[in-house]
């Protein structure tokens, strides 16, 4: 997915101009399947702190190399289809940043009341007059229970939110500074040439806070496009399944050679060169990466959350382990 959407990308703006966020310890897994980046490319944070810190280091080192640019922030696991028209749209959202002191998130009509996605609520008039499919955006709800999500569908007043934001740098600065005053302070101060015990030490006096929560849902000025190509949060494995070819029993491999018996109902999901065998599941998503296997309900996808995050503290504890006894020796 992150080659996918490197290379998507590579189509609004220059190679050299775009920026991936990640744990520090991918970061040379990211270059390996991506080859030929900067060193400003890749950011590693030394800890989870959600979307607003990790949005905050990569404005402060675009800054430094240009501070009148316009921003995109997106995330890496989105599946995308009609790229032509997402191009278009991307460029559209540019333009309206480039010339307003705005914000431009991208918003899809929904179809089905999703747990798994956030919602805009959005008012029928337009924000431009000379934009299309642009509206003001009234209320942003993070992941509303089912219900709630099924009378927002209802009412026809809401887009799932893609989480892809479009904004000048000065606009996102001015907003940050305004409504997370404390990330603004440390992560402003950043450089691309920062000492990692320095990043370090940002990272860990900082809270966590997402950009929906922390700046979307009190900033002013917010305006919300329709997307005209199709979406599909990848987040969400259940999305993954459902934009999946199946076989008769239900079954979705995406990646990897499996040999399935008497399975039904079940995502997999592996590495090309990994192959798995498996009987007697029904309704399960197996996953897996060059060293965690993961074998979950589909109904139960909520834990994985709380599964990467146990994983991940594992292998920030071994990482230092293995560090302090290298060093004493």
């Amino acid at each position: 997915m992150l080659q996918t959407t490197f290379a998507r990308f590579e189509r609004v703006c220059p190679r050299e101009n775009i920026i991936i966020v990640t744990n520090r310890m991918y970061e040379e897994r990211v270059r390996e399947q991506i080859g030929g980046l900067m060193p400003y490319q890749v950011l590693g944070e030394p800890t989870r702190r959600n979307t607003a810190p990790c949005v905050a280091y990569a404005a402060a080192v675009i800054y430094e190399m240009n501070p009148n640019a316009n921003v995109i922030v997106t995330p890496s696991d989105h599946a995308i289809f009609g790229e032509d028209r997402f191009v278009q749209d991307m460029e559209q959202a540019l333009e309206l940043t480039a010339s307003n002191d705005c914000i431009v998130t991208i918003g899809v009509r929904p179809n089905t009341p999703n747990a798994q996605y956030g919602y805009i609520q959005f008012s029928e008039e337009p924000a431009c007059d000379n934009a299309r499919n642009l509206h003001r955006v009234v209320t942003f709800t993070e992941k509303p229970p089912v219900e709630m999500a099924r009378q927002f569908i209802a009412t026809g007043e809401f887009f799932w939110n893609t989480g892809v934001y479009v904004w000048s740098l000065s606009t996102l600065r001015k907003a940050y500074e305004r409504y997370l005053p404390n990330v603004a302070k440390s992560f402003f101060a950043l450089k691309a040439s920062t000492p990692l015990a320095e990043v370090d030490s940002v990272y860990s006096l900082s809270e966590s806070i997402s950009v929906d929560f922390g700046i979307m849902e009190h900033a002013e000025g917010v305006n919300v496009l329709e997307a005209s190509f199709g979406w599909s949060d990848i987040e969400s494995w259940d999305s993954l399944y459902g934009t999946s070819h199946r076989d008769a029993a239900g079954n979705g491999v995406v990646m990897g050679q499996s040999f399935l018996y008497d399975v039904k109902n079940t995502l997999v999901h592996v590495p090309q060169d990994r192959t798995v065998v498996l009987q007697g599941l029904d309704g399960y998503i197996v996953a897996a990466d060059e060293d965690t296997i993961l074998v979950c309900r589909r109904s139960e996808e909520d834990r994985i959350a709380k599964f990467a995050s146990d994983v991940e503290l594992y292998k920030l504890k071994q990482l230092e382990k293995e560090e302090e006894e290298s060093a004493s020796r």
